[in-house]
C-alpha cells in the first residue's frame, strides 16, 4: 500500500480507539487541574456502575462496553488479513506458543506490578496523581467475572493496537525504531493522563519496556498476558482490600 493509504488507515484506527481515548484523557486531566482542590483529593474510577440499583441492566451495559471496545481489534485483524500479512498472527497474537507467552507474561507482570504500585503511591502522595479507584461495582454475583473480562479487554486492545499494529504501520511509513518507540510509549501514557502526571509517566515507561520486549520477541502474546495479570490484580485486589488496609488509598 502507498504511504498515504498506510497513514490514513493508521489515523482512522487510532481515531476509533486509543487516539480518541488519549484526547478524552487530556480533556479529563484539564478538568481535574482546573477543579478546586488537589489532584489526590479527586478520584478516577476505572470500572463503575452504568445502572445503579438495576443489576441486570448494569450487567448488560458492562458486557456491551467490553464487546464494543474490542471492535477496533477486529478491524486491525481484518486489515492485516486483507493485506496478506496473516492477521493478528503477524504480531504474535495467537496460540502458537501459549506456555512461553504465559511464563514471560507472568514474569513481566511481577516486575512491573511491584514497581508500578510503589510509583503510584509516591506520585499520589506528592500530589501528582488522582486517587485511582479500580472498581466501584455493586456487590453482585457478576462483579468479579466482569472485572476479569474488563482486564482482558484492556490488555488485548492496548497491546494489539499500541504495540503490534502501531509499530508495524510506523515501520511501513519509514519511521526509525527510536521514533516508533517514543510514539508508542507517548500514546500509552497519553490515554492514562486522566489519572494524573503519575499515570502518564508510569505508563509511558511501561510502554518503553513493552516495545523493547516486542522488538526482541516479535510477539504481543506475552505483553497481553502481562497486562491482563496487572489489571486483574489491580481490579480484584482493590475490590477485596479497599477499606481494609491502611496503605491502599480510597476516595
Amino acid at each position: 500500500m502507498s504511504r498515504g493509504t498506510l497513514r490514513s488507515e493508521l489515523l482512522l484506527v487510532l481515531a476509533l480507539s486509543l487516539g480518541a481515548s488519549a484526547l478524552s484523557s487530556l480533556i479529563s486531566f484539564v478538568g481535574s487541574l482546573t477543579r478546586p482542590g488537589g489532584l489526590k483529593d479527586q478520584a478516577a474510577t476505572l470500572n463503575g456502575s452504568y445502572a445503579p440499583g438495576r443489576p441486570w441492566l448494569d450487567l448488560a451495559w458492562q458486557l456491551f462496553g467490553i464487546a464494543t471496545a474490542l471492535v477496533p481489534v477486529l478491524l486491525v485483524a481484518h486489515l492485516l488479513t486483507r493485506e496478506g500479512a496473516g492477521g493478528l498472527r503477524s504480531m504474535g497474537f495467537d496460540r502458537a506458543r501459549p506456555w512461553p507467552d504465559l511464563g514471560r507474561g507472568t514474569l513481566i507482570a511481577a516486575g512491573i506490578g511491584s514497581a508500578g504500585l510503589a510509583f503510584y503511591l509516591g506520585a499520589r502522595a506528592a500530589g501528582f496523581n488522582l486517587t485511582v479507584v479500580p472498581e466501584s461495582l455493586p456487590e453482585v454475583w457478576w462483579k468479579f467475572p466482569v472485572l476479569i473480562l474488563s482486564a482482558i479487554q484492556n490488555s488485548v486492545v492496548e497491546e494489539v493496537i499500541v504495540v503490534g499494529y502501531l509499530l508495524r504501520r510506523l515501520d511501513g511509513l519509514g519511521w526509525s525504531p527510536m521514533a516508533a518507540l517514543m510514539a508508542s510509549s507517548l500514546l500509552r501514557g497519553s490515554y492514562h493522563l486522566y489519572q494524573g502526571i503519575g499515570g502518564f509517566i508510569g505508563n509511558m515507561v511501561m510502554g518503553v519496556v513493552f516495545v523493547l520486549l516486542y522488538r526482541r520477541w516479535g510477539r504481543v502474546g506475552p505483553l497481553v498476558v502481562a497486562h491482563a495479570l496487572l489489571d486483574i490484580v489491580a481490579f480484584v485486589g482493590y475490590a477485596l482490600l479497599a477499606g481494609k488496609v491502611g496503605w491502599l488509598p480510597t476516595p
